[in-house]
């Protein structure tokens, strides 16, 4: 498919988010298929579109290859959920009473959670065990290059990014992939566990969408049966695919800062969760990224 850019159009994106809370929000672990580009721009991608986003000097622009551009405008406002007013959602936590909630609330104005594919989001999580982002997005590039659908090409000076954009590979078209091609992709040890949820999810059609419609609890319980999925991989799955704001994500990161700045040294994970559901409330899922995006700026 031949490749030109549509014209810079404007986002409507309430509050805007400064530089800082831009690159949290799409480069702070949600999501891995943003890149920054040397002008200061972000290319990403998710299913089967691929988007640059640009400050202004009054708020977001953003640009896509023009043969995605059709469906790409409101696409592109569901998965950064424009439609929700995450400074109201923010100003309902309880940091009134939670003086480091409040830091970090006043750390990165304007921080939202994206609405991500549910079973993209399942693939980079189970890829994110024991790794880095950077690794992770070097994964999901692997992934998408050697496995995935040619879309468009991109012109790129960015090492990172191929000059091909492609998407990531189908759940089914993971089926078919021989797990020894999936660990040519820097995948280790869950190259396993991919191939594996792979040949589960082809033989039970409909399981992620019926999986990703249920209450958070027999949801997370869902994913769990998966291989490689534990607690903190279903929740980061429930939160960042699927909307659940009452999913609390324990990595070391969370267990640091509950350590210290609640007391809660020597707790397990699913304890640690526990007390972050109940803490934060319904939208402890949101509570959760502020407080991993402040303990990793430190």
């Amino acid at each position: 498919m031949s490749f030109a850019w549509s014209d810079w159009q404007p986002l409507a994106l309430k509050p805007v988010p400064n530089a800082a809370t831009l690159a949290e929000i799409l480069d702070g672990g949600q999501t891995f298929r943003w890149h920054r580009q040397p002008d200061g721009a972000w290319r990403g991608a998710w299913a089967d579109r691929a988007v640059e986003l640009k400050a202004s000097g009054d708020g977001l622009r953003w640009r896509t290859p023009a043969a995605l551009a059709p469906l790409t405008d409101p696409s592109l406002h569901d998965y950064l959920a424009v439609d929700t007013d995450w400074a109201e959602l923010a100003d309902t936590l309880p940091w009134r009473s939670d003086t480091h909630l409040a830091r970090c609330l006043a750390a990165f104005p304007g921080l939202r959670l994206l609405r991500q594919p549910f079973g993209e989001t399942l693939l980079h999580f189970l890829c994110s065990a024991t790794k880095q982002i950077v690794q992770i997005k070097q994964m999901s590039s692997l992934l998408a290059a050697r496995h995935g659908a040619r879309l468009v090409s991109l012109p790129t000076l960015d090492s990172q990014l191929s000059t091909d954009f492609h998407r990531l590979p189908t759940w089914a078209e993971l089926a078919e992939i021989p797990e020894a091609e999936l660990r040519r992709c820097l995948l280790g040890f869950r190259a396993r566990y991919i191939h594996q949820t792979a040949r589960f999810l082809a033989a039970h059609p409909g399981w992620l969408e019926s999986t990703a419609t249920l209450p958070y609890a027999e949801a997370r319980a869902r994913l769990c049966e998966l291989p490689g999925v534990g607690g903190k991989i279903a929740d980061c799955v429930l939160l960042f695919g699927a909307g659940r704001l009452e999913a609390f994500p324990v990595d070391v990161w969370i267990l640091k800062t509950m350590a210290a700045r609640y007391g809660l040294h020597g707790w397990p994970p699913a304890q640690v969760a526990q007390f972050g559901r109940v803490h934060f409330g319904p939208l402890a899922g949101l509570a959760q990224q502020y407080l991993f995006a402040f303990e990793r700026r430190r």
